[in-house]
């Protein structure tokens, strides 16, 4: 007798939903899956495999390219743009091995495709690799999620946001109005278009062998920067995202040293690299009484030089809230 798999167990196989109107198809597929230590959800047309889709959020999907009503091409068009759904990798199953339908079967957003009549040995291989490739993704992005990475995968050549941490969402939606055609509440569909340019210009710069700008929006004390974490090919971008608020920042370093407001915002252009001349410029003090909120501040942290004070700084600003 076969038990559901431990699902919080990477090793175990876990969900597939297969979609095909044909009940002999789907007899022969939940046999298979089944008996290979699989949890198969089944749904015999378009609607009911996108519902069943959004709420199980299985591993992979196995679907039929052509079905009446919503063929398979168009319900994995819309798995792809539905934030929920999309990086759910879809195997569709075809007898037709024309080009132009594997064409089109790629260009609906599937990951592979096997042609009927099916194998199992065949399709029980494709479905373990991309299982397992999916869960990876999915680990990495659990991983940057709980370590707090406000980080985005980008989609260059259709303009698109593949997928978003928490935290990137909290701050595209604080940045940028979404675009109002999108309709999708689980994030954006269309990467907005100053981040997009920044991203065409950093990257543009890095070809250059130039440092690429960081600053993507700003807004009075406020900035919002990005980086590069990654750029493995032209249509996969990881971007990490960053705000810089310069009054959240004062704050943070006046609770955390015990610092005056004047203090905190010398240490604080201490840490932007500016020298003791820039900083009362931008605070209409003399140069002399910079120095001496300095020392003050140096006291205060227990050190002697202006680079270990902002080592010190920066460090606790990476740790605030």
């Amino acid at each position: 007798m076969n038990f559901p798999p431990d699902l919080t167990d990477p090793a175990a196989p876990g969900i597939v939903l297969i979609v095909d109107d044909v009940p002999e198809n789907l007899t022969f597929l939940h046999d298979a899956l089944d008996e290979a230590g699989y949890l198969v959800l089944v749904a015999t047309d378009g609607e009911s495999a996108l519902a069943r889709a959004r709420q199980s959020l299985p591993d992979l999907i196995l679907l039929d390219a052509v079905m009446p009503g919503l063929d398979g091409f168009e319900v994995a068009r819309r798995l792809k743009a539905d934030f929920a759904t999309r990086a759910i990798p879809v195997i569709f199953m075809t007898a037709l091995s024309d080009t132009e339908h594997v064409v089109a079967a790629f260009a609906a957003g599937g990951a592979d495709y096997v042609t009927k009549p099916i194998k199992p040995p065949e399709v029980l291989a494709r479905i373990a690799a991309h299982v397992r490739n999916a869960r990876q993704m999915k680990q990495a992005r659990s991983a940057l999620d709980a370590f707090g990475q406000a980080t985005v995968a980008i989609d260059a050549r259709a303009g698109r946001l593949v997928w978003q941490t928490p935290l990137a969402r909290q701050l595209i939606r604080a940045w940028f109005t979404p675009p109002a055609a999108t309709g999708n509440v689980g994030g954006f569909e269309e990467a907005p278009p100053q981040l997009l340019a920044w991203a065409h210009a950093a990257r543009q710069a890095r070809q250059e062998r130039r440092d690429p700008v960081q600053r993507v929006a700003a807004d009075g004390s406020r900035r919002l920067l990005a980086s590069f974490h990654d750029q493995g090919s032209d249509e996969a971008w990881l971007v990490v995202l960053r705000e810089e608020n310069d009054a959240r920042a004062l704050a943070a370093l006046m609770e955390a040293f015990h610092l005056t407001t004047r203090e905190a915002e010398a240490l604080y252009w201490v840490i932007r690299g500016k020298t003791n001349r820039d900083i009362g410029d931008i605070l209409g003090a003399s140069p002399r009484t910079v120095h001496k909120h300095l020392e003050h501040v140096f006291e205060k942290l227990g050190v002697e030089t202006r680079t270990a004070a902002a080592a010190m700084a920066m460090a606790k600003l990476r740790d605030a809230p």
